[in-house]
């Protein structure tokens, strides 16, 4: 029987006598692609950084990649873990080319001069540069990209190392609706190609959900309201009661819009 990619049994994460996570039971298998929808402030980024093993729970048993967090060498683990976040754009030096941004990820580097990379390695980052749309901009100083191409070269970055489980976190945040319609394009792409390892999106939007991705976990207040394929999860009445108001939901093909309903 495979494993899961990643495993949440009983996970909960208390801060100052409030839990942020409250009784998680979630698993990811390899071949599937998940969203999780939410309001600000539940829990979100939190099950995120419990995903990426840079947070431990105060209960509960965490399995990724079959590794169980606390019997294993994180650091070893965490290389296996292709991580798209705004936190991780803001470490990167703003002068580096786009190149050199993606190709630094062969040995998890922030810093081109600390390894040497051959000839394959440069090929590889200028391929993948090319199959998020943004091989014209390899030479491009990072810092002068704008908003949406630093996010496809965050995402070129992350698949730099082929890793075994990619997690997203709200890569479409602070981006314009043109660029956001081509990340969640080439979202799309990358969720249908059978190569992609399992991945797990964050967003506060339906409007994200790229073509390909087949799961979807709506969280409340710390707790999985529900969690199955997206086709059964995604419906009005279970988005009202993840944002605690009345939604208006509509299909357009594989891509949804939703919106308050106003009386």
């Amino acid at each position: 029987m495979t494993q899961p990619a990643l495993e949440l049994v009983g996970v909960a994460v208390e801060r100052d006598e409030r839990a942020l996570l409250d009784g998680i039971d979630w698993a990811v298998q390899p071949d599937e692609r998940w969203v999780v929808l939410g309001p600000n402030g539940c829990g979100k980024t939190t099950l995120l950084r419990i995903a990426s093993l840079y947070l431990h729970p105060s209960r509960g048993t965490v399995r990724v990649l079959g590794e169980e967090l606390g019997r294993c060498d994180v650091r070893t683990l965490r290389a296996r873990i292709g991580l798209v976040s705004q936190a991780f754009a803001d470490l990167l030096r703003a002068d580096l080319s786009a190149r050199e941004v993606v190709v630094t990820a062969r040995y998890g580097a922030l810093e081109p001069w600390w390894h040497t990379y051959t000839a394959a390695d440069q090929e590889r980052a200028i391929g993948l540069l090319d199959r998020l749309g943004v091989r014209s901009l390899a030479e491009r100083r990072f810092g002068t990209l704008s908003s949406g191409e630093r996010q496809r070269v965050q995402l070129a970055r992350t698949l730099m190392t082929d890793p075994g489980l990619l997690l997203l976190d709200e890569p479409a945040a602070g981006l314009d609706i043109a660029a956001r319609d081509d990340l969640v394009g080439r979202l799309g792409d990358i969720a249908t190609d059978p190569a992609t390892p399992p991945t797990i999106l964050v967003t506060h939007h339906v409007e994200e959900i790229a073509d390909g991705f087949t799961h979807a976990l709506l969280m409340r207040q710390g707790k999985v309201i529900t969690a199955g394929p997206v086709a059964d999860v995604v419906g009005e009445t279970s988005l009202s009661d993840c944002f605690g108001v009345p939604v208006v939901l509509e299909q357009h093909g594989p891509r949804w819009t939703a919106r308050v309903r106003h009386p």
